[in-house]
């Protein structure tokens, strides 16, 4: 059974306490939370599949990717399948050499996930960032979903920007002053805030 994070409960009472406005949302959408695989390879996988394109569409192609791996997410099916096969899931040939790529990195014990929990956000980030295929989102969406780091703001995502405009009756995208007020006002906690952001205007749980 799927468990919150050991903050969460806290960290609504606190964002409550700070924000009127998130305080109803969060009232609103009492049911779920941000949850974790517990498998590293899986979230990277589906986060690269994720990457600019719509929740829809990521999770047409990923049911696709899904049947050509028969279910078994691991980096030995990746590397066997041919790239062909893959393109016929619906990827791109870019995000097709990047699904190689962490598959090779992981198999080879290169990329260690072991060494992120002894790093900061910003550490995790630089050290994520260095599998081709991997920027700034995918390294934070990776610390969110697979982690579970409280205090992620991913300000390069399109839901949130989208849902901060929504909710703040701010301009859209709202200006870089009226994001850094957002930021100071659930720091520590913007993990928790990013979550129900993205649940206010989507009310399937956000998975990677």
């Amino acid at each position: 059974m799927n468990r919150p994070p050991k903050y969460w409960y806290r960290a609504k009472k606190i964002l409550s306490r700070r924000d009127p406005i998130l305080r109803k949302i969060i009232k609103k959408y009492k049911k779920g939370f941000l949850t974790t695989r517990k498998d590293p390879f899986f979230s990277l996988c589906r986060t690269i599949i994720g990457q600019q394109i719509s929740t829809k569409a990521a999770d047409s192609i990923w049911k696709k990717f899904e049947t050509k791996c028969k279910k078994k997410i691991i980096p030995k099916v990746v590397i066997n399948l041919t790239s062909r096969s893959l393109k016929t899931a619906g990827l791109s040939h870019q995000k097709v050499s990047y699904l190689k790529n962490i598959a090779k990195n992981f198999q080879n014990k290169s990329f260690d996930v072991n060494n992120l929990k002894k790093m900061d956000d910003e550490k995790a980030i630089e050290y994520i960032t260095k599998l081709k295929g991997l920027g700034i989102w995918s390294a934070q969406m990776f610390l969110m979903f697979n982690l579970n780091r409280p205090d992620i703001f991913p300000v390069k995502d399109i839901g949130l920007i989208r849902a901060i405009s929504k909710n703040y009756k701010a301009s859209y995208p709202p200006s870089k002053r009226f994001l850094e007020k957002i930021s100071k006002l659930h720091s520590g906690y913007r993990t928790v805030f990013t979550w129900y952001m993205w649940r206010s205007i989507d009310p399937n749980d956000v998975e990677y």
